[in-house]
C-alpha cells in the first residue's frame, strides 16, 4: 500500500473510514462561507457533506490545485473551511502545515483534523509493528494535548471533537465485527483511549468583531461535534464534564 486511500479501502482502513465520515459531516455541515479546502487524499470527499460553493482539493495527484501543504497555493485569509484528513502525522512538516492553515483561513474560519491516537491499541500496534513502513504504522502518531498545544499557539480555539474506533487493530472485518461491543463500552468508559479523533477549531483574531448575517441565527444550527471538554484530554463523546 503506497498511499493512505489504498489502505483505507483494506478492513481496517474501511473500519476507520465508516467511523470518520460521521465525523466530518457533522463537523462540516455547519460550517458556513464561500470556499472550503480539503488537503489531500482526493479519492475521499471529507467536504460532501458541507455546502459552500467552492470546494476543492490541494495536494498530489488527483487534486484540483496541485500543491504541498505546508506551502499551500492559496491567498492569505481566503478560505473558511480547511481539512487535514490525516495529513499531520504523515509529514515531517506537521507544524509548518498548521501554519498554512493559519494563513489560508478567514478569521472565525474552521479547521477539522483527524489523526491517529498514539494512547490507544492503534498507537501500541504501532510500536510492536514489524513492517513500519506500511501505512499507518509508517506515520507519526500525534497525541490530541501535543495537538492542542500547537493550536493554541496558533490562535485556534478547539469547539468540537470526539474519539472513536476502539477495537482493537484486526486486519480481518470478521474479528472487527467482533469486538464491535467495544464502541459503546469504549466511548463511556475509556473515552480516551480510541484509536482515531476528529477535532474541529476555530480561528480566532483579538480585537476583531464580526457581524454575522442572518444564517448564523439558530434556525439554522445543524447538528455539529460534541463539545470540547477541557478535562483529561479535551474530548469527550457526549460533551458532558
Amino acid at each position: 500500500m503506497s498511499t493512505l486511500a489504498e489502505w483505507f479501502a483494506t478492513p481496517r482502513g474501511a473500519y476507520v473510514l465508516e467511523w470518520e465520515f460521521a465525523q466530518y459531516d457533522s463537523a462540516v455541515e455547519d460550517v458556513f462561507g464561500f470556499i472550503a479546502v480539503q488537503v489531500g487524499s482526493p479519492q475521499i470527499d471529507f467536504l460532501r457533506a458541507n455546502r459552500m460553493a467552492v470546494r476543492t482539493c490541494v495536494g498530489g495527484p488527483g487534486c484540483a490545485i496541485r500543491g504541498e501543504p505546508y506551502a499551500l497555493p492559496l491567498a492569505s485569509q481566503s478560505v473558511d473551511l480547511i481539512v487535514l484528513p490525516h495529513v499531520l502525522e504523515f509529514s515531517g512538516m506537521p507544524h509548518q502545515i498548521l501554519r498554512e492553515a493559519e494563513r489560508v483561513l478567514r478569521p472565525e474560519g474552521h479547521i477539522v483534523i483527524s489523526g491517529f491516537n498514539p494512547l490507544s491499541l492503534w498507537g501500541l500496534q504501532r510500536l510492536v509493528a514489524r513492517r513500519r513502513d506500511e501505512y499507518p504504522w509508517c506515520g507519526d502518531f500525534i497525541g490530541l494535548l501535543r495537538l492542542r498545544d500547537w493550536l493554541k499557539l496558533l490562535g485556534f480555539e478547539l469547539n468540537g471533537g470526539r474519539f472513536g474506533c476502539y477495537a482493537p487493530p484486526f486486519g480481518t472485518t470478521k474479528w472487527l465485527q467482533r469486538f464491535a461491543f467495544m464502541e459503546p463500552a469504549g466511548d463511556r468508559w475509556w473515552p480516551i483511549a480510541g484509536g482515531v479523533y476528529v477535532v474541529r477549531a476555530v480561528k480566532r483574531v483579538h480585537g476583531m468583531r464580526l457581524v454575522m448575517p442572518g444564517w448564523r441565527n439558530g434556525k439554522q444550527r445543524a447538528k455539529a461535534l460534541a463539545p470540547v471538554v477541557r478535562r483529561h484530554n479535551g474530548m469527550h463523546r457526549n460533551g458532558h464534564e
